[in-house]
């Protein structure tokens, strides 16, 4: 896939990614039985992209309104560490995830879909947003994803931050033997 030459300049520079849940690892659609459980689909394909980011030397984070034992599941399988789950200020959140990890806002990316991501679009130095994402979100991010979220678009993200930091050759070429 080819990327802007603008975008991959500025992705360069990041270091840590954080992703919203519902509406960018999944497609923002909540499921709940009879019995009052509730689940969500997650892409395989986003999770391995995941990991390939993270041992790529790109920290991945989760910072979500919503609180959810899948979530934590999904973070555990993935090795997602810095997980913010139940989180009404993302801004705090984000705060919070800068103190423990050392890196700085300038150096984080944020995908989001909708108005509570805006206070992090306002403070981390690139946005990504997915197609059907508010307005407001799409106008202030610096990359709308061409794949949906819950099936790609988070993987979309992964491989242009690989490609821009040229990691995406070593890690593709783990597979292609």
């Amino acid at each position: 896939m080819k990327f802007p030459q603008p975008i991959l300049d500025k992705a360069r520079a990041v270091r840590m990614l954080i992703l919203d849940v519902d509406g960018v690892l999944t497609d923002g659609r909540l499921y709940y039985t009879e019995g009052g459980q509730e689940s969500k689909a997650f892409s395989t394909q986003d999770g391995a992209a995941i990991k390939m980011l993270a041992a790529s030397g790109v920290g991945v984070a989760i910072i979500t309104g919503r609180q959810s034992a899948i979530v934590a599941r999904r973070a555990t399988e993935l090795g997602v560490q810095h997980v913010y789950q139940g989180a009404g200020d993302k801004a705090r959140a984000l705060e919070d995830l800068v103190t423990r990890t050392g890196i700085d806002r300038p150096l984080i990316a944020h995908v989001g879909d909708d108005l509570p991501d805006l206070p992090l679009f306002n403070r981390v130095g690139m946005k990504f947003a997915v197609p059907g994402a508010h307005p407001e979100v799409i106008e202030r991010a610096d990359y709308v994803t061409r794949t949906p979220a819950g099936i790609g678009a988070v993987r979309e993200v992964c491989h242009l931050l690989m490609v821009a930091q040229e990691t995406w050759a070593a890690a593709l070429a783990r597979f292609d033997t």
